[in-house]
């Protein structure tokens, strides 16, 4: 009689969702819906800039994205899960970590822990304004949240720890920055807030180079309504629109209703 043959052991591979606290779940899911909303509203590079968020009850770790996947590709689950040293803690991607990614967002995790999320774009309006002496101009109520910008000057490819330092200098206590012959960065408290602040410095950058562009005079109000407007646009507890929490909620019906994939 033969002896019985034992079966081969199965490897059971746990999902990312069931490797990480419920906390850092929503995180994830939060950043993969900002991914997916900069892509749907055109502020991409291919697989070119970087959303980071930090992960729930942590100084030292953040989540970015996979270098080689699109905006519109990432969801919850390939978001690579990274400390400010540069250690990779979690990766269930193919790809790895862009290292000027990692600089200027580990730069900003380090100092700010107030900070939860930074995002970093090259749109062709933010690039252009990046490169105008003038800088953003107060010209419409949307450029005038962001009347006392930060500035961040050129310093090459950022792909240089050394350079972590001037970013947080010149960030300062703002929650924007033109990277000057770069493109733009914006911080928040919440992922909401970070896009919130991307989208509208985005739409002020696209109106600086339309107005511009039609080669006539422009006209601006006191500074004194510009310095009151700025206070009143700038974020602060229960103020939801300015916050980007009011605008949340229907920003992932939106996706939902586009392709809810984003969650997996």
């Amino acid at each position: 009689m033969n002896p019985p043959v034992s079966s081969p052991a199965i490897k059971v591979v746990k999902s990312v969702r069931e490797q990480v606290s419920a906390e850092e779940w929503q995180a994830r899911v939060d950043l993969a819906a900002c991914y997916r909303l900069t892509a749907m509203y055109g502020m991409t590079e291919m697989i070119a800039n970087h959303i980071s968020c930090r992960v729930p009850g942590t100084t030292d770790q953040f989540l970015i994205n996979a270098y080689g996947m699109l905006y519109e590709e990432i969801d919850a689950s390939s978001l690579i899960k990274v400390d400010v040293a540069g250690n990779t803690l979690l990766n269930a991607s193919d790809y790895d970590v862009n290292v000027a990614g990692f600089v200027i967002h580990s730069a900003i995790h380090m100092a700010k822990h107030d900070i939860d999320c930074v995002a970093h774009t090259h749109t062709p309006a933010g690039m252009a304004v990046s490169a105008m002496e003038c800088g953003l101009l107060p010209i419409a109520q949307t450029s005038m949240r962001f009347l006392h910008i930060a500035y961040h000057d050129f310093e090459g490819i950022a792909d240089n720890v050394d350079e972590r330092e001037r970013l947080v200098r010149d960030l300062g206590d703002n929650e924007a920055m033109i990277l000057r012959n770069h493109g733009l960065l914006v911080v928040g408290q919440t992922v909401p807030a970070a896009f919130n602040v991307l989208f509208r410095l985005e739409r002020a950058c696209q109106t600086q180079v339309m107005a511009l562009s039609c080669n006539t005079k422009l006209i601006y109000p006191p500074q004194s309504i510009l310095e009151d407007t700025y206070e009143r646009m700038l974020p602060k507890p229960g103020r939801a629109a300015r916050n980007g929490e009011l605008a949340w909620p229907a920003l992932l019906r939106k996706l939902d209703r586009a392709d809810p994939s984003y969650r997996n």
